[in-house]
């Protein structure tokens, strides 16, 4: 039974890292990161903490064992007072999902941007502000105008 277990959990690990949309982004990890930050902030929210996972990762690969698996790897978390409230009224375990995320990743020589993908129903919302940022910072679409 504890096999089943494992090959469950594996499968749904796999499911679950698999379950985003990126973007390529047209220039260096540096440029990539500064435009996805203003994209984000030029819509009036704030951004609550950018997380250095890819340096987490590399400073630390020779003590747990590992290669070197991103060139560069950042992601942004921030919230919209107003989507959230949208959504975690229509359904109060929606928190979980709070805040957002949007990544920047390197990885053999190829930038992108992207945003892990939301459940069906309500967080569609959320999605639709995800891939909004992400398309902007990858020069799909026009600068979107503050929203809160």
């Amino acid at each position: 039974m504890r096999g089943i277990s494992l090959a469950l959990a594996l499968t749904a690990t796999t499911a679950a890292a698999q379950d985003a949309t990126l973007y390529e982004f047209d220039g260096t990890f540096d440029d990539a990161t500064f435009v996805v930050e203003e994209a984000i902030v030029g819509r009036g929210l704030v951004l609550d903490f950018v997380s250095h996972v890819g340096d987490m990762l590399n400073r630390t690969r020779e003590d747990v064992g590992g290669e070197q698996l991103f060139d560069g790897a950042d992601i942004f978390l921030f919230c919209s007072a107003v989507i959230s409230r949208q959504v975690i009224e229509a359904n109060p375990m929606n928190v979980a999902h709070c805040p957002y995320g949007i990544l920047v990743v390197e990885r053999n020589g190829k930038v992108r941007v992207g945003y892990r993908n939301m459940p069906e129903g309500e967080m569609q919302a959320v999605e639709e502000l995800l891939d909004q940022i992400a398309q902007e910072a990858t020069g799909r679409a026009d600068p979107a105008p503050g929203l809160p």
